[in-house]
């Protein structure tokens, strides 16, 4: 193992220690951290390589440390349905009640129906728009959900269900928005992130701009023999047609941001740009299902349940291969295998993954600064995954 791997392991877990130090010398890692509670107790905070993708230990690059955090893409959902579910588990929202009772602008063109437990799902059938957003505009949360209101969907509400790659941020923020008054960053702030202690942010402060590294595309290793093996039909192939609803999906913002850029960073964005380090994504699920230092965990098991009971199922519309949800977050799958059938989590396109699994007790955060091509499953966390599987 290299020594610019960091951090410690509870006695039983060293196998996670040896695989995300494979994950350096086979997998292409640049700079990555892993976390994992058990019981609401640390049992894994890891570390290493370079604070930056492209930064070289050995030229003098700074490393990354225990407080380096990094945008996680899509996990940042699971942060942005935990707010809805928590306002639902406080009598706030009705998750049976039409979007629009909320959001009167939104029954437009055929949405009148559309439930607050269907943005959940990824089933409002409105995962793409006919008139993409600009970064400028998607950064607006006024004009981005006057869009999202006028947009017709793309299938009846309810009736199917295809992954809400970007649209996600502007249905789950106003919702935020439209009951507690509050910027849906501000609210994760204020009642999740700060009451927890967690290194979390929904729009990056300026005072936390230091602490992330800079992101970038990495190239995995060929398999063995110089081959690349790839399925018969991924939702990669699907990207490389741009009339398919999977290109529209995940260009709904076009050009697509700089992840590096400042003023994206800053934006709350909560389908994609949440920033966190590994123990902050660890510590918020373990904090979702049990006591972390001596708290109350924030979902009661009815709203565990939600979390986790199956109301997605089948051909995603926009992913091209079979996914499960539950009420915001994905579960475990074929497309998205997490620790077993009761976890329910997110990952980010491209590395980042988080999870609970209530029967083991278990939570795990990973984040990394090199993107791979995948969406859902990445090989670096399968591989700790896997090996975290073993210490149960």
């Amino acid at each position: 193992m290299g020594d610019f791997i960091r951090g410690t392991v509870a006695d039983g877990y060293e196998v996670v220690r040896d695989a995300f130090a494979r994950n350096f010398s086979e997998r292409g890692e640049r700079g990555a951290a892993v976390s994992v509670y058990r019981d609401g107790r640390r049992v894994v905070d890891l570390w290493g390589g370079a604070k930056d993708v492209d930064g070289d230990l050995d030229a003098g690059a700074a490393p990354w440390e225990s407080g380096t955090a990094q945008i996680v893409r899509s996990a940042t959902k699971g942060v942005a349905a935990a707010a809805l579910l928590l306002l639902h588990q406080r009598g706030e929202l009705d998750l049976d009640a039409p979007v629009g009772a909320y959001w009167p602008e939104f029954k437009a063109r055929g949405k009148e129906r559309t439930l607050v437990r269907h943005v959940l799902a990824h089933r409002a059938g409105v995962p793409a728009l006919d008139r993409p957003l600009t970064p400028g505009e998607a950064y607006d949360p006024d004009l981005a959900a006057a869009v999202v209101a006028a947009q017709a969907p793309f299938w009846t509400p309810g009736e199917d269900h295809g992954y809400h790659a970007h649209t996600y941020s502007w249905l789950t923020g106003e919702l935020v928005r439209r009951v507690t008054g509050r910027c849906v960053g501000e609210w994760i702030a204020a009642e999740v992130a700060r009451p927890l202690g967690l290194d979390l942010w929904v729009g990056l402060p300026q005072a936390e701009a230091g602490r992330v590294g800079r992101l970038g595309r990495i190239e995995p290793p060929a398999a063995p023999g110089g081959l690349r093996v790839r399925p018969k039909r991924n939702v990669s192939q699907a990207y490389e047609d741009p009339a398919s609803l999977t290109r529209r999906a995940f260009a709904a913002i076009d050009p697509l941001p700089d992840e590096n850029d400042s003023a994206y960073r800053a934006a709350a964005l909560p389908a994609s740009n949440g920033v966190a380090t590994a123990d902050g994504l660890a510590r918020f699920y373990a904090a979702l299902t049990g006591e972390v230092d001596g708290g109350r965990a924030l979902f009661t098991p009815q709203t565990v349940a939600l979390a986790r009971g199956e109301a997605s199922a089948g051909p995603d519309r926009v992913l091209v291969v079979g996914t499960r949800f539950g009420l915001g977050y994905m579960l475990h799958g074929a497309a998205a295998p997490l620790l077993s059938p009761g976890s329910f989590g997110h990952p980010g396109r491209g590395g980042a993954l988080g999870f609970a699994d209530p029967e083991s007790g278990l939570a795990f955060g990973y984040v990394t600064n090199g993107m791979n091509k995948g969406v859902t499953a990445d090989p670096r966390a399968q591989a700790l995954v896997r090996a975290l599987r073993a210490t149960v």
